[in-house]
């Protein structure tokens, strides 16, 4: 996502793809929670541990729904024609080498 999330020419069109993506991860979480995925890993562990299973079966259920959700958001940003700079291209790019400017 760009620090300047409207930098596009179609900003509203921007605004509603990113909320119907978000929509969808929601229904995913929903979807998940509706076929058991929840219950079966609460399941899995001891019950003073439930909580726990609990955290670790929504982790991996949502998994797979960022991982789309990413896909999604890079897909709208290169049709809507966003530019700017990626949160995590500070991370993974090599750092930029400052240049001094003469007096």
């Amino acid at each position: 996502m760009s620090h300047n999330p409207l930098d596009t020419p179609y900003p509203r069109l921007y605004l509603l793809a990113t909320g119907i993506g978000f929509l969808g991860l929601i229904g995913w979480f929903f979807a998940g929670r509706e076929l058991g995925i929840l219950d079966w890993a609460s399941e899995l562990v001891p019950e003073s541990h439930a909580g726990a299973g609990l955290m670790l079966g929504i982790m991996l259920m949502m998994l797979p729904g960022f991982f789309l959700w990413k896909l999604y958001n890079r897909w709208i940003e290169k049709r809507l024609q966003v530019k700017g700079k990626h949160l995590e291209d500070d991370v993974y790019l090599p750092p930029k080498t400052r240049t001094k400017k003469p007096d």
